[in-house]
């Protein structure tokens, strides 16, 4: 009987993990030492024969796994590769869309606490203005035009009401915006005045009324910030408290020396609770630091590029900086403008982002979206619902090579809705119960 002889045919594999090894250019027609002699075989025909293609075939796959694992086990070995950014993040919260010469103002106007001053009202300003964020503006309107020329010229102040949604009429709450850049232009013979403000102070309506030329003045109450002394406050020694105060930055070899004590002393700041009657974890749940830090934590699973250095430091403006970014609806925003305590306000945005486990379209509530930016350098892409075609936002890709991340989506907050899932007492949305 003949013997395949083929090169075609012919193979040499060895299985890199296994325990077999076969070599040759073919299968033998009759029987070989080691099988059994009374087993018949099929004549080989060469090229044509089923059975050695069928042996080539299965080698090959076997090379294919091994060469397979081989890959996969590498890919496992390389590192992680960090999501590298190198764009300027701080470029679209600058807003140099409105122009590079603008007219800044210096000094900061604030009313009273509980003192009822009347302010003017910005018309067609539909947003939940949180303290410390930056409204940027650009009216062609006559009205607003002269009203915003009248501000400058007085204390730079307007009122931003807080409404929960277009249909409403009356606001209750909202925020006082103090101007900081100022800009007037004109455009094909239209006066045009752009400006940047930034929220103040948080207010209640008390009174609204409209004056003949068209102006809303609302009379309204400063709401206070009450500041909480610390947990451990009662219990600890006062001698202590001067250690409290530490700059952010150590500049001298003593300061570091305190910086580094308090931070060991910080570890240990509620073994003071073992002289009350409560427990130590209680303590902390009403601390506004370790609040603070389980926000941050929150926040680096979000964003892992995220950079602490560029978060506040004091409590408030931490809470307010976490409230303006939060990408919730009008009502929630509005639950937070209300606490008037940063430790009630940080408890309540932690409990927020602890339930909400995705985002969603907000017209149809169907399409779910998983879980900076020079934008001049990036194309974009309007990107829509999947179900209901509603806009929700951008798609960015880097038109070079260079720019880290080559996309990313920009989505509008207007447009999201938190998914928090229902509890098993039924509560309508405008009602839901945050954590104090």
């Amino acid at each position: 009987m003949p013997k395949c002889t083929s090169r075609d045919n012919g193979f040499q594999t060895q299985h890199l993990k296994g325990s077999w090894l076969t070599r040759g250019a073919g299968h033998s027609a009759g029987t070989t030492s080691g099988e059994d002699p009374g087993r018949s075989e099929l004549p080989c025909l060469g090229a044509r024969c089923l059975q050695c293609k069928e042996t080539y075939a299965a080698a090959e796959d076997e090379e294919e796994d091994e060469i397979e694992m081989e890959v996969e086990d590498q890919d496992s070995k390389e590192p992680k590769k960090p999501n590298i950014i190198n764009f300027d993040t701080s470029l679209p919260t600058s807003h140099t869309y409105l122009g590079s010469d603008m007219e800044e103002f210096h000094g900061r106007t604030l009313h009273d606490d509980d003192s009822c001053p009347v302010i003017p009202v910005l018309p067609q300003v539909m947003m939940i203005l949180i303290p410390g964020q930056t409204l940027p503006l650009q009216l062609f309107s006559p009205q607003e035009v002269s009203m915003v020329r009248n501000l400058i010229q007085k204390d730079r102040t307007f009122a931003v009401l807080a409404y929960s949604n277009v249909q409403e009429r009356e606001a209750q709450f909202g925020t006082t915006a103090e101007i900081y850049a100022y800009r007037e232009e004109q455009d094909f013979g239209i006066e045009i005045v752009k400006v940047k403000a930034i929220g103040r102070q948080r207010f209640k309506v008390l009174e609204l009324r409209t004056q003949s030329d068209g102006i809303q003045q609302a009379k309204v109450q400063i709401l206070p910030e009450c500041v909480l002394p610390s947990t451990m406050s009662a219990v600890q020694l006062e001698s202590l408290n001067k250690c409290q105060i530490v700059p952010s930055k150590p500049v001298s070899r003593e300061d570091q020396c305190s910086y580094k004590w308090w931070q060991k002393y910080q570890k240990r700041k509620f073994h003071c609770a073992n002289l009350t009657s409560w427990p130590r974890w209680l303590y902390s749940l009403y601390d506004a630091e370790t609040l603070m830090e389980r926000i941050k934590r929150q926040l680096h699973e979000w964003d892992e590029n995220l950079k602490e250095d560029s978060l506040p430091s004091n409590p408030i403006d931490f809470s307010y900086r976490v409230a303006a970014c939060l990408p919730i609806d009008d009502v929630l925003r509005i639950q937070l403008l209300k606490i008037g305590s940063a430790i009630q306000r940080l408890r309540c945005e932690l409990d927020i982002m602890n339930k909400c486990t995705s985002l969603c379209c907000k017209q149809c509530q169907e399409t779910e979206i998983t879980t900076k930016n020079e934008i001049f350098r990036f194309a974009w892409t309007i990107a829509q619902c999947r179900i209901c075609a509603s806009h929700i936002g951008w798609k960015f890709t880097a038109t070079k090579k260079d720019m880290l991340p080559q996309k990313f989506w920009g989505l509008t907050r207007s447009a999201l809705l938190p998914t928090i899932p229902d509890t098993e007492d039924d509560i309508s949305p405008d009602k839901i119960i945050l954590c104090l």
